[in-house]
């Protein structure tokens, strides 16, 4: 297959909330255009998007899919996105490769927290944008209530181009509203040739292709000239061309509808895509690529059990073939190109090339990762930052066979490499393996597939919340070391004085020795003895930071002396001393922002009070509100579970680490009990 013509080509990211029809859209466009000879249910998991064994199993997107579909001569690059928003990084990587987005919207539920946050992300984008209220079969779905909402939350230019005709359990077809043509429902077969609009909603039909062209001719000067001079009639053509032009501009926003899994509506949709969303040649990449004749960006990289790991990309300049050889400028790297594919869901065949704009695959490259760049030549260029979100939910990990460490771990970085907001890191202080994702449901898939592709299973605990200790006072110890067993000794004595530092420092070591009463030899273990004990507090034995330490005095024995005595005097003299300079337990604040539908801000402030939590403001938008507090860490291990219970799944979260702070006295006699209980269990 030789490459396309950037010209005829559409990259479209279908995105939405979960559960909005995406996958069902996108297979009725592969139907209707023919890509496929039959119209795949995702409940049955027979579409070509949702392959993967995880996504059939639990009828939802996981990972982003990439398809293709030709329609009157153009190629358009369809990529199924995940709505759910623990799978959201793939989201968020494919609106950086497309020129449009096509917006899934319930016909029921109308606009949902993530369908607004993908508009955010494609307004920042610059994104043209096509909506397609779905599901308008179904009880309560009213496809004016969503229009309207959309107008109201989305923008007031997102304008009706098809209507409904009859509703619920009683829709019949839709109305083309720019061709002034009906299609009838085609009951899952492809849509048939236009018919004539029922008179009976003639009516309705004249009012919303009149708000359709006063919408269309305020974009254009001159349209709108000869529209007033001529009564509001102008032709077809002429209205379909501003109109393409003003959604390409994003100008216009074109709200089409229909039932995806009957194959309703999707004609017209076709059109407008092709119509609406502006190819390659039109619209430049916004990703820099420093002049380079070729080059491509890879988004998303696949694990196939087959041809082993498949990276995929768009290309922003120039052609390659199969024989072409990149330059990946992050480690500086030549990558030969080997066998290029073009992708079908999980079918992929070979191409001969693939030109500007256009959106393939390739296998086995040696040493490129998700966002990087594949150049022509070596440059010194920065790849584009993809703003995948931070993890906010972890969970300690340990394979529940001994001897498995190692394919856990390699495991994991596989899963990692499909998916980069799955982090698998080891916490120094706690010592534990830490497995970080989006949610509970992010980290439950990776195990699964931990399990099925690498024959691994592991373990989930609450990992432990990493507390501090420090002091709240000075105070003056001795540490003296005396052994004698026969043959040469060990002596060390010194004298520190133990003092709180300011919020913010960790350490300091101060040698105020005179006279030599310890030489200068011995001074550093003594310096390395305290760090040593300062590892295990002695209240949680967590680590203990904010001290200054001062060696002010001692003495040594010219033969008995070593720098081990020292380093034990050390130790010796910091535990005295630390247990009479008032410590306190110290524990983790995060930065929490929440956003939630408004129906829900009192419960979810109710719940972040009762974990300690202190609010610092809130931000309405759009029949959501942002929630921004203080937390504990230690009271949001489970944060994840409840606010998907108080929102029904519509709210979510992120947060980052702050600052320690002391904590309250009664909370901190649990704690320090709890790991008193565990040491002595660790004795036994």
């Amino acid at each position: 297959m030789p490459a396309v013509e950037p010209g005829k080509i559409r990259n479209v990211a279908v995105v939405g909330h979960r559960g909005t029809g995406k996958t069902s859209l996108v297979e009725a466009l592969l139907y209707q255009g023919a890509a496929t000879n039959r119209l795949g249910v995702v409940e049955q998991g027979t579409t070509v998007s949702d392959w993967d064994e995880d996504e059939q199993r639990r009828s939802m997107s996981i990972s982003a899919s990439v398809c293709h579909v030709d329609w009157h001569g153009r190629k358009i690059n369809l990529i199924d996105t995940p709505g759910e928003p623990s799978f959201q990084g793939d989201a968020i990587a494919s609106l950086m490769v497309v020129e449009g987005a096509l917006f899934a919207v319930s016909g029921v539920m109308g606009v949902e927290v993530q369908t607004s946050r993908f508009w955010d992300r494609a307004e920042r984008l610059g994104l043209s944008r096509v909506l397609f209220v779905n599901m308008l079969d179904r009880e309560r779905a009213d496809f004016f209530r969503a229009l309207s909402q959309l107008q109201e939350l989305l923008s007031p230019r997102c304008v009706a181009v098809s209507l409904p005709i009859g509703e619920e359990h009683e829709l019949t077809g839709i109305v083309d509203v720019l061709h002034m043509k009906a299609y009838m429902d085609p009951e899952g077969a492809r849509e048939g040739a236009p018919e004539e609009i029922p008179a009976e909603l003639a009516d309705q039909v004249a009012e919303y292709r009149e708000k359709l062209l006063d919408a269309v001719v305020e974009t254009d000067e001159a349209l709108m000239e000869r529209y007033l001079e001529e009564g509001g009639e102008l032709g077809e053509e002429e209205v379909a061309k501003a109109l393409k032009d003003a959604v390409t501009r994003g100008e216009i926003f074109p709200v089409s509808c229909g039932v995806a899994s009957k194959n309703l509506g999707v004609a017209a949709l076709l059109d407008l895509l092709v119509e609406g969303i502006p190819s390659p040649a039109r619209k430049e990449s916004a990703i820099a690529t420093d002049g380079a004749t070729t080059a491509a960006f890879v988004f998303k990289t696949l694990a196939d059990p087959f041809a082993g790991r498949i990276n995929v990309f768009r290309m922003l300049s120039g052609t390659i073939t199969p024989d072409s050889n990149l330059v990946n400028p992050r480690v500086h790297a030549k990558e030969r190109m080997g066998a290029i594919m073009l992708l079908q869901g999980k079918d992929h065949t070979a191409a001969d090339a693939f030109g500007p704009g256009d959106i393939g695959a390739v296998a086995k490259l040696k040493d490129v990762e998700t966002g990087d760049l594949l150049l022509d030549s070596d440059r010194a260029i920065a790849p584009p930052q993809i703003d995948f979100p931070e993890p906010v939910m972890s969970f300690a990990i340990s394979p529940k066979a001994k001897g498995d460490e190692d394919k856990v771990a390699s495991g994991l970085r596989r899963l990692h490499e499909e998916d980069p907001t799955l982090i698998l890191r080891r916490d120094p202080q706690t010592g534990e393996q830490l497995l970080s994702g989006l949610s509970q449901m992010h980290v439950e898939v990776a195990v699964d597939r931990l399990k099925r592709r690498f024959g691994v299973e592991v373990e989930l605990r609450q990992p432990r919340v990493p507390y501090l200790e420090t002091i709240r006072r000075e105070s003056r110890a001795q540490g003296r070391y005396k052994k004698q067993t026969g043959g040469r000794g060990q002596f060390g004595d010194c004298h520190i004085v133990l003092e709180p530092l300011d919020a913010g420092q960790e350490y300091e070591f101060v040698d105020q020795i005179v006279g030599g009463v310890i030489p200068q030899s011995f001074r550093p273990a003594v310096d390395k003895g305290i760090q040593e004990a300062m590892q295990h507090g002695e209240l949680a034995g967590a680590p203990v930071k904010g001290v200054r330490v001062r060696l002010v005095d001692g003495s040594y024995h010219t033969v008995d002396s070593s720098e081990m005595a020292f380093k034990i005097a050390g130790s010796l003299a910091f535990k005295s001393a630390y247990e009479k300079a008032d410590p306190v337990l110290l524990e983790p604040i995060m930065e929490v922002e929440a956003t939630v539908p408004d129906d829900t801000v009192g419960a979810v402030n109710g719940d972040l009070n009762s974990r300690r939590g202190r609010l610092h403001g809130m931000e309405p938008r759009g029949g959501m509100t942002t929630i921004r507090a203080e937390v504990p860490m230690a009271e949001m291990l489970t944060y994840s579970q409840a606010l998907t219970s108080m929102t029904g799944g519509r709210g979510d979260y992120h947060m980052h680490f702050a600052r320690y702070e002391e904590v309250p006295a009664h909370i901190a006699q649990k704690v320090i009990a709890a790991a008193k209980e565990e040491r002595e269990v660790a004795k036994v």
